[in-house]
């Protein structure tokens, strides 16, 4: 089943979001934030609790290959890695480029 996307303009109420989908049973491993800028993301992450796309949802190969690739191609392979097609790889990311924040819950099974 594809990820769920929640799209935030407010770092607090990602925050509040990643809290409220814990209670609800979601583990904070399949918790995902992600925006435009790798330190914005990092912090948000790090202060929540949820995670980063990283080497284990993408694999070595994707990873290495995203060292050569421009930003916004990086965050469409790495919404690619979770599921996404590349139409809505693209859309995703015309949201980051727009400055939004985003949620992604891999968890299909609890109903958000």
């Amino acid at each position: 089943m594809k990820p769920f996307v929640k799209e935030f303009a407010d770092e607090k109420v990602l925050m509040e979001e990643v809290i409220a989908q814990s209670r609800k049973g979601i583990a904070k491993e399949n918790l995902y934030v992600i925006s435009h800028d790798e330190d914005r993301t990092e912090r948000v992450a790090e202060n929540t609790g949820a995670n980063t796309v990283g080497i284990q949802e993408e694999g070595l190969l994707t990873a290495v290959g995203n060292v050569f690739k421009t930003q916004g191609d990086e965050l469409r392979s790495k919404f690619k890695e979770l599921g996404f097609s590349q139409l809505e790889a693209n859309e995703l990311e015309e949201k980051l480029d727009r400055g939004k924040i985003l949620l992604i819950i891999t968890e299909p099974s609890v109903i958000r």
